[in-house]
């Protein structure tokens, strides 16, 4: 072989081995790009991308299931079927159909699959039973008495929850102690059962220390009542407490107030709760090994019980998890969705953690900004500041906004309702003028204060609480009067001399007096005083 003929050898090998690189670089970048919509959750579509796939999706689908293309009509009478409705009837319509379609609002299923089969098949399936349980949603959505809410539309997401389900033995609902039911999802526990009729769901009542023991008791009741596994848990003060060091939040100090020996209202600790949790996960699998029930081949070769978190974001998962290893092993932020892929983590010898990413489940409970206060959808994507802080206000006492802020907010004028809670507009400009927040125009800095009142909202800082739904508002009302007492006979007076006030005829000098602070207030009545004053000159 002579020289040149080696040269050419070498220089094939090089092209060839450089090509090889090259094609190499190009698929990783081809994975990197399809998986970094992993790591974005998605609850809902608003960029135009997002709307351009849908439609070629959607457009691939009917030319696969339709030959023929048939017009379907439209139906351009928007406003006749909602015409000479009242508010009231049509609440009443909007929970009658709630409860009728309450079975379709599910969590979407893992298809059926096999280790038999190859990475494109079952990825194949996958997408199609997510698309079919999207429609199936969409289909809801067309109905115009129902307000479907946010929810997770990536399927990366929910394949993580998929796997967390199959791994446990055990499902840990991490859920806010202030509204367990706005965070729990019952088909969520229904499809665990699915899964492994011997699989357990058990609520981890997060945040219990913001919590009355009272209303703790409250809650244990109702949730024993229903056969609902529970445990009332803070990972805030059990991280607190494997440190050392004391709470910095000063309103999240255990209530002694009310001491109580029932063990059922008792906010666990981080060794109780990891007995509790492996004593649950051990019965599950001996009930499961006494019955006969084949393992699959991982099961088979595992060791540890397995106990997996779920929930939605930001109720404290990873705070949770945090505490229960001992040390900060998943990250741990105040914006929800941190938590990106599922991870399995070993406590001991014979129990296993399991995380999972929070996940927004659909609900028709619930609005947007309700959601936003709540912590499950970020503060970043808050529109409309005033509707976020109106959910507070409502659900906040006026004294205790007072209190917290060391403010005083404007309180009801005599012709309304003296009970009514402070208008999100009040509780802003009344919060920007205590903490000196003006915006650039000159105006009070609305949302910069509503960003800081909604982050206390969150934390607890402001103290708000829902009580179990099958308590009448009689025995409501006399469990408020045993634990506030004299705050509620001295809320009761103002109502009173309101009444009576009302009732001397006062009414149009005092609301003409609010429309003239209010024209001051948006810089109208400087106009009309000028004009006013011109009107004098003339003559």
């Amino acid at each position: 072989m002579g020289k040149n003929e080696k040269t050419s050898l070498g220089r094939a090998l090089v092209k060839h081995h450089n090509h090889m690189i090259q094609e190499t670089k190009e698929k990783g970048k081809s994975y990197k790009d399809q998986h970094k919509k992993v790591l974005e959750s998605v609850t809902e579509v608003s960029d135009i991308d997002a709307i351009i796939e849908q439609a070629e999706e959607a457009e691939r689908l009917f030319a696969i299931h339709h030959d023929s293309a048939t017009p379907v009509p439209i139906n351009m009478d928007t406003g006749s079927s909602s015409s000479g409705i009242t508010a009231k009837e049509w609440k009443e319509q909007r929970m009658r159909e709630e409860a009728l379609y309450a079975s379709s609002l599910q969590v979407p299923r893992r298809p059926h699959w096999t280790p038999k089969m190859n990475v494109e098949q079952l990825d194949a399936n996958e997408k199609q039973a997510f698309l079919t349980w999207r429609r199936k949603l969409a289909s809801l959505e067309e109905n115009e008495k129902l307000v479907l809410t946010p929810f997770e539309k990536n399927l990366d997401i929910w394949r993580q929850l998929w796997r967390v389900l199959e791994r446990s033995d055990l499902i840990v609902m991490v859920v806010d102690a202030r509204d367990p039911l706005f965070y729990r999802c019952p088909d969520l526990e229904a499809y665990a059962q699915e899964i492994d009729e011997h699989k357990k769901t058990m609520l981890l009542v997060n945040k219990a220390d913001l919590l009355p023991s009272y209303v703790r008791e409250k809650w244990a009741e109702y949730f024993s009542r229903n056969n609902i596994l529970f445990v009332f848990w803070s990972a805030k003060a059990a991280t607190a407490t494997l440190e050392g060091k004391p709470l910095k939040e000063q309103w999240r100090a255990p209530d002694t107030s009310q001491k109580t020996d029932n063990p059922a209202v008792k906010v666990y600790g981080r060794d109780e709760l990891l007995a509790r949790l492996k004593l649950e996960a051990l019965e599950i699998v001996k009930m499961r090994k006494s019955r006969g029930v084949s393992a699959t081949s991982a099961e088979s070769h595992r060791e540890q019980v397995v106990v997996g978190f779920v929930g939605y974001p930001n109720v404290g998962k990873s705070s949770t998890i945090n505490a229960l290893v001992g040390q900060k092993r998943t990250g741990v932020t105040s914006t929800p969705g941190k938590t990106k892929h599922f991870q399995t983590l070993i406590i001991s010898e014979d129990l296993m953690l399991c995380d999972c990413p929070g996940l927004v489940f659909p609900s028709f409970s619930s609005s947007r900004y309700e959601m936003i206060a709540s912590g499950v959808l970020p503060i970043d994507r808050m529109t409309e500041h005033r509707e976020a802080i109106k959910v507070v206000a409502e659900r906040v006492p006026r004294h205790a906004i007072d209190d917290v802020y060391n403010i005083s907010l404007p309180k009801p004028k005599t012709y309304e309702p003296q009970s009514r809670p402070p208008l999100a507009s009040e509780l802003l400009r009344t919060y920007c003028l205590s903490r000196g927040y003006v915006a650039s125009s000159g105006l009070p800095d609305e949302t910069r204060a509503a960003r800081q009142i909604l982050k206390d909202y969150i934390e607890g800082k402001l103290p708000h609480f829902a009580m179990p739904p099958e308590i009448t508002r009689d025995d409501e009302n006399e469990t408020a009067d045993d634990n506030m007492g004299a705050e509620t006979r001295e809320g009761s007076q103002p109502e009173e001399e309101g009444k009576e006030a009302t009732g001397l005829g006062l009414g149009l000098d005092q609301v003409l007096d609010d429309l003239s602070s209010f024209d001051l207030a948006n810089g109208i009545g400087s106009n009309k005083k000028k004009q006013h004053k011109k009107s004098h000159r003339k003559p």
